[in-house]
């Protein structure tokens, strides 16, 4: 069996990563990377809602062993977690990180060598964590690791708040897409988010993500390489719509989609401040939610029938 080839390694090889670089550095002055759209110069420090100008902020990076099992295998999942984030959810159990900005600016030298330390340690793939907002500077990130042998999957793991025109512009730079869909609902996603837009984003980014990679193949090793993976965090009350998110991916997706459906609700940052949202998940509620995915013709479940973790 050939031996694996990540899909930047011929962007780059081709000319075309250089290009993307330009595209993406040159939103950067009137910055739309995101549905939130801004338009503000984050060349010449000016910021949005994101909160990051021309070089990202890190929060950390390690190998992560809490991922999906295809991304985790032996080594981990060398996940890079950005700070700031252009969604920003009220409940976000990483608040200290998305909302307090707690992080380090770093250079698209430093954001390299943070790659290339992953791949060292035995990750089996990057796996760059609310990324959406620095697609430049992971792009620049790149061109210099790639000379230096990085040759590791690539994993966009965002929140689903993806601009259909970023999402094409990293075709043929991400192996494995790893969106979230958070909500169905527009009233919800605006009640946590601001952001009554989100459905509508979500959808339309993942079809293209789908478009791009299409279903989850791993290699012999069960280590995934390339292809689409969608996470669906449950929440209280049936408030993600869980029914119609499953719906969508089984009749606009695949039924053969890798689905990852959470249970590890819990009320974070301002999450009491919206009634439903202020209580742990019950049990009952996730364990319907398994069965509906199954009902809808959804086997490729990361968490088998039953499991119930907090």
């Amino acid at each position: 069996m050939a031996s694996f080839i990540p899909s930047y390694i011929q962007c780059r090889k081709n000319g075309q990563l250089h290009q993307k670089i330009r595209t993406a550095s040159e939103k950067l002055e009137k910055c739309d990377l995101c549905p939130r759209k801004c338009g503000v110069n984050r060349r010449s420090g000016e910021t949005g809602v994101c909160k990051t100008g021309e070089f990202a902020f890190v929060s950390s990076y390690n190998a992560h062993f809490g991922e999906e099992s295809p991304l985790v295998g032996t080594h981990g999942s060398g996940t890079i977690f950005f700070t700031w984030c252009s969604l920003l959810c009220n409940f976000c159990q990483n608040y200290e990180i998305s909302h307090k900005g707690h992080g380090t600016e770093v250079s698209h030298e430093t954001l390299a060598d943070i790659m290339l330390h992953l791949q060292k340690t035995g990750c089996h793939n990057i796996n760059l964590v609310t990324p959406s907002h620095v697609v430049p500077q992971i792009l620049a990130a790149l061109d210099i690791a790639v000379p230096k042998g990085l040759r590791v999957p690539l994993v966009y793991n965002s929140s689903g708040y993806d601009c259909l025109e970023t999402i094409r512009l990293l075709e043929g730079v991400i192996d494995i897409y790893m969106p979230d869909f958070k909500f169905w609902d527009p009233e919800v996603a605006d009640m946590t988010c601001h952001a009554k837009d989100y459905p509508r984003a979500a959808r339309l980014a993942i079809k293209e993500m789908h478009r791009q990679v299409g279903n989850l193949v791993s290699n012999a090793d069960n280590i995934a390489e390339k292809g689409l993976l969608i996470r669906h965090l449950v929440l209280p009350g049936g408030l993600a719509g869980t029914k119609d998110i499953m719906n969508f991916i089984a009749e606009e997706i695949s039924t053969d989609t890798y689905v990852n459906i959470m249970p590890q609700y819990r009320p974070c940052g301002m999450a009491h401040t919206i009634e439903g949202l202020s209580d742990y998940l019950p049990e009952e509620e996730f364990v319907e939610a398994l069965k509906i995915a199954q009902r809808r013709g959804l086997k490729r479940l990361d968490k088998p029938l039953g499991l119930f973790r907090t």
